[in-house]
């Protein structure tokens, strides 16, 4: 009987990928909003009943690809990180917005799921927060780690948080990822880091069309500016001129 559950939860399994990966196909020609469970299942050849026992509804199936995406997401960021030199706060750094532009660049209808308008009537459940928060967590460390060795030199300027609410909701950001660091810190690294979605943000849904065609490049050069505007130093082995 053991054998035989078994061998049920690994086709329960099997098709459940299977379902998963043809709507996230169909996310690239119907968006999430005209994402529909009756066309996987005729995709898939089964009838819309049989789908439904999988994922009982749309927003199941937009939850499963939603935790699968930002799952995906963090584990390219964190290997990005995992591959710098530790002391190199700078590189970590240039690595990791990499790692969130390339991933964006080859999955840009998942992105969009992830961050681009939100689906009508849809309330993402608790069970999306960790993955959301795989990318931020190493973010965070980054600065973290670098403040802790000392890395960091602030810039001096109008970043710190005189407006109401603001100093409660850094407070917030430094328990949750950036344990240790001053407010003025967290500041500049919310707005940086925000500022590396918004980056994003603009060349997958076309605001840079027929404005920025070298984007590779100021991408970078805008990674730099915004590692700067945390206090980060700059990557190990990188000219200063």
């Amino acid at each position: 009987m053991n054998s035989s559950r078994t061998a049920r939860e690994r086709v329960r399994a099997e098709l459940t990928r299977e379902i998963a990966e043809i709507a996230r196909r169909h996310l690239a020609t119907e968006g999430a909003v005209g994402l529909s469970l009756r066309a996987v299942a005729r995709e898939m050849g089964m009838s819309s009943s049989a789908v439904y026992r999988y994922f009982p509804s749309k927003d199941d199936l937009l939850t499963t690809l939603i935790i699968d995406g930002y799952n995906a997401l963090g584990r390219v960021v964190e290997q990005a990180d995992a591959g710098c030199d530790r002391a190199d706060h700078g590189g970590r750094w240039r690595a990791v917005c990499h790692a969130v532009r390339d991933w964006a660049l080859a999955h840009p209808h998942e992105y969009a799921l992830l961050y681009g308008s939100p689906v009508p009537g849809y309330q993402a459940p608790q069970d999306t927060v960790a993955p959301a928060m795989r990318d931020t967590i190493v973010f965070g460390r980054i600065v973290s780690e670098a403040h802790e060795a000392g890395a960091l030199t602030v810039p001096a300027g109008p970043m710190g948080t005189g407006a109401a609410g603001v100093a409660e909701d850094m407070a917030r950001v430094r328990e949750q990822v950036m344990p240790g660091v001053p407010d003025a810190v967290a500041v500049r690294a919310v707005t940086a880091w925000t500022g590396v979605f918004g980056w994003i943000g603009f060349e997958l849904f076309g605001q840079f069309n027929n404005v920025i065609e070298h984007r590779a490049a100021l991408f970078d050069h805008s990674v730099a500016a915004l590692g700067a505007l945390i206090g980060l130093p700059r990557p190990v082995g990188e000219s200063t001129a």
